[in-house]
Formats: structure tokens, sequence, C-alpha cells
């Protein structure tokens, strides 16, 4: 099993910026992926970005060049740093953890007022 505890949701104004932070305990196996997805009010689970343990990065269109994906292999955690945020970026953002199997943390909300 793994546990995927979020950190660093909240308000910000359009043009603002946060920083999510993720930390991975239990059963670690590398490699694997880690990474974001969100989830807007009545929208399907979608991908903000991954990394692999090998720090390739993977990112959604509508968040390169503003968003950047960041880990730390030692500690096991995974970050976000979200600049020039957008209302259309509000919504639940889920932590992932994958070697196959997928886990997920319980969310953090992002809300971003225009």
């Amino acid at each position: 099993q793994v546990q995927l505890v979020e950190s660093g949701g909240g308000l910000v104004q359009a043009g603002g910026s946060l920083r999510l932070s993720c930390a991975a305990s239990g059963r670690i196996i590398s490699p694997n992926i880690m990474g974001w997805y969100r989830q807007p009010p009545g929208k399907q689970r979608s991908l903000v970005a991954t990394i692999t343990t090998g720090s390739n990065t993977n990112y959604a269109n509508s968040v390169k060049g503003r968003f950047t994906i960041s880990r730390d292999n030692s500690k096991n955690t995974v970050n976000l740093q979200m600049n020039n945020l957008k209302p259309e970026d509000a919504a639940v953002y889920y932590c992932y953890y994958s070697t196959g199997q997928a886990y997920w943390g319980q969310g953090t909300q992002v809300t971003v007022s225009s």
C-alpha cells in the first residue's frame, strides 16, 4: 500500500501562483511515476503533469509554460508550481503515484478568482 498526502491548495486571484506538494509513504517502489491530476466540478479527472523517477515530465497542453512539476526521490515527494493561474485551473487536484497500480491522494482544492 502507498499513502499520498497533499498540501498547498487554496484560493488565489487570477494571475497568481500556488505550490502543491505531495508526500508518498508506505511501499514505495522505484522506478515509479508521480504526478497530478485535476477534476473541476462536474467534469472528469484529467492529467495535469507527471514525472518519472528519472525526471522525465509530461504536461497537459493547457498548463505548459505555466506549471512546473518536480520531485525529490530521496523524500518521495512531488511538487507542482503553478504560475499565472487562470479561473479554468480551478479544481480539486489529486496526487498520483503508479508503478502499474495507481494510488491517489485525497485531493486538495484550488480556487482561482477572476
